[in-house]
C-alpha cells in the first residue's frame, strides 16, 4: 500500500511509534523516524526495519526545538529525497491532578506533545506545498475528546492537536495535503503499564471490548490513512479506542 513512499515518524523507537514505522515498513515505505534519548532502541529498530527490506535511518531530535526540528527536517529530505508522509507521534506524560501539577510539568507535555507536532509541520510544510501531495497523521488521545481526570496537562495538549489537524487540513487541502489524527484509548505501551492494577482493571469495566489495545491496532489505522486509499479523507479524527468514548 505505501510501495515508493517515504514515512516520516517522530518518536518511532518504541511503543506506537515504531509499531507504525513497522507497520508501514511491511507495507514498503522507507522510513525516517526520531527519538530523543534512547540510541540503543533507535538503533535496533532501524536494524529491524531494514530486515524488512526498505531503506530506514534514525535522527536525534528534540522536537520541541524549534531550530533542530528544522534541521532534521532538512536533513530527512536530503536523505532520502521526499517525504510523503508524516506522523507527529512524539509524546510524553507528566501526570498530576491540577491541584498539585507544577507548572513545569505542563509546559513540557504541551511544548512536546502540542508545540513539537506544530514545529514538524511547520517545517515540513514547505516539501509538502512544493510536491502538491501528502499525507499528515498526528496521534491524538481520547483523552483530547473526553478529558481525563490527573491529565490536565495531557489533555489539554491532545485537544490542541484535533484542532491544529482541522486547521492544517483547511490550510493545505487546496495543495492536496490530506491532514487527519488517530485518538488511541487505552493501548498496551510503557506508559499504560505505569498504571496501577486498580486503574488497570477500571479501564477494562470502562472498555465496551473489555480488552486493552495493542500498538498495531494504531499502526493499520495509520497505514491505511498514509495510502492512496484515503486520499479523499482529511481533517478526520478516527478514534482507536475499543469504543471507550462512544
Amino acid at each position: 500500500m505505501l510501495k515508493n513512499k517515504t514515512a516520516f515518524i517522530t518518536g518511532a523507537s518504541r511503543g506506537i511509534g515504531k509499531a507504525i514505522a513497522l507497520a508501514m515498513a511491511k507495507n514498503g515505505a522507507n522510513i525516517a523516524f526520531t527519538y530523543v534519548s534512547n540510541q540503543t532502541a533507535a538503533v535496533e529498530t532501524c536494524e529491524e526495519i531494514r530486515g524488512l527490506g526498505v531503506d530506514a535511518e534514525a535522527f536525534l531530535c528534540d522536537v520541541t526545538d524549534f531550530s533542530q526540528a528544522g534541521e532534521t527536517v532538512k536533513a530527512i529530505v536530503a536523505r532520502f529525497g521526499k517525504v510523503d508522509i508524516l506522523v507527529n507521534n512524539a509524546g510524553i506524560t507528566k501526570d498530576g491532578l491540577i491541584l498539585t501539577m507544577k507548572e513545569q510539568d505542563f509546559d513540557q507535555v504541551i511544548n512536546t506533545n502540542l508545540k513539537g507536532a506544530f514545529h514538524i509541520i511547520k517545517h515540513m510544510s514547505g516539501p509538502f506545498m512544493k510536491q502538491r501531495k501528502g499525507s499528515i497523521i498526528n496521534i491524538s488521545s481520547v483523552s483530547g475528546l473526553m478529558g481525563n481526570p490527573g491529565q490536565a496537562n495531557y489533555s489539554a495538549a491532545k485537544a490542541g492537536l484535533i484542532g491544529l489537524t482541522k486547521t492544517v487540513a483547511k490550510e493545505f487541502a487546496p495543495r492536496g495535503v490530506t491532514c487527519n489524527a488517530i485518538a488511541p484509548g487505552f493501548i498496551e505501551t510503557d506508559m499504560t503499564a505505569k498504571l496501577s492494577e486498580k486503574a488497570k482493571v477500571a479501564a477494562l469495566e470502562a472498555i465496551p471490548l473489555k480488552r486493552m489495545g495493542s500498538p498495531e491496532d494504531i499502526a493499520n489505522v495509520a497505514v491505511f490513512l498514509a495510502s492512496d486509499q484515503a486520499n479523499y479523507i482529511t481533517g478526520e479524527i478516527i478514534k482507536v479506542d475499543g469504543g471507550l468514548y462512544v
